[in-house]
């Protein structure tokens, strides 16, 4: 879809201008004063699903390149570029090496492995990315039994498990997509050994599983979920995790932070859920950015 609309005109109806609207890119919140990084986006899927987003950058032909732009306007001065099959992984080590200001992971999401006819070779072309060098994580990888039925697990759960191997022989951190599976996720990490560094991406848990993941020394990566109004157990989680085990990601195209949910994501909006997570913490916003920001050095290396 795209982001560019005609103005509305006098006899466009309510509905008709809600259902426009609700395609389009939000407008940009106020900029962060101390930048922060994107942990967790789709750059492609954003060009794909949510326009060319030219708007934002007039003087960039480059959608890529005006989403980009449009984040670090916002004070959001480093991006993720995640995976979730053989060509997203490709074209995220790619776009890596193009701009300056983006790392990728690369990975088959855990939706993605049991519709594969041939898992293995799968796997042996991501273990190939897995060495480039501006490739610094492993994922999206994990277990999800809400999209995944009984008859996928076993594959599933094969594709964790060789996604694990791979961050270990890489030395590469583990990114972690956990939907309604929280106690397989801990039960295959410590059957095959965790490697050292993991994330949680998009946390969804309460807080007693906030709790156990970072006793374990995990990240925890959140969403704009942590924004909804029904998510009152993300912010309680959010509460007790320690800014240093804390990193913030849009998941963009999706997972739109309030008040703009059901609209097109992108790194831009990073601000409103930064600030959401220093409500939820008790703490200055400026203080959780430096933190966030230092962390995710930490976690990926310097961009």
């Amino acid at each position: 879809m795209s982001h560019m609309s005609n103005p509305s005109s006098p006899s466009e109806s309510r509905k008709a201008k809600a259902a426009r609207r609700a395609g389009e890119f939000p407008p940009a919140p106020e900029p962060l004063a101390i930048p922060v990084f994107d942990s967790h986006t789709h750059l492609d899927l954003t060009v794909q699903e949510g326009g060319s987003f030219t708007s934002f950058a007039p003087e960039a032909g480059d959608p890529v390149q005006a989403l980009i732009d449009a984040a670090a306007k916002a004070g959001v001065d480093r991006l993720v570029q995640v995976g979730v099959d053989v060509d997203s992984s490709r074209w995220g080590a790619d776009a890596a090496e193009k701009y300056g200001s983006v790392l990728a992971a690369v990975a088959l999401h855990p939706n993605e492995a049991p519709r594969l006819s041939d898992l293995d070779e799968a796997l042996r072309e991501i273990e190939a990315l897995a060495a480039r060098p501006r490739v610094r994580g492993i994922g999206e990888t994990g277990m999800d039994t809400f999209r995944t039925g009984d008859e996928g697990r076993v594959a599933q759960e094969e594709s964790f498990r060789a996604h694990i191997a791979i961050a270990k022989r890489h030395g590469k951190a583990l990114i972690i997509h956990d939907r309604e599976a929280h106690d397989d996720v801990l039960r295959i990490l410590d059957s095959e050994g965790a490697p050292d560094t993991v994330v949680l991406h998009c946390f969804s848990g309460d807080a007693v599983f906030a709790a156990e993941c970072v006793r374990r020394g995990f990240y925890l990566s959140f969403a704009g979920t942590v924004t909804f109004a029904n998510a009152a157990n993300l912010r309680e989680a959010a509460a007790l995790t320690p800014p240093e085990q804390m990193m913030v990601e849009t998941d963009a195209p999706y997972l739109t932070p309030v008040p703009y949910r059901g609209r097109p994501n992108a790194s831009y909006l990073i601000p409103i859920t930064v600030r959401a997570l220093a409500a939820a913490r008790g703490v200055e916003v400026d203080e959780l950015c430096a933190t966030i920001s230092a962390t995710g050095e930490r976690v990926f290396g310097s961009w």
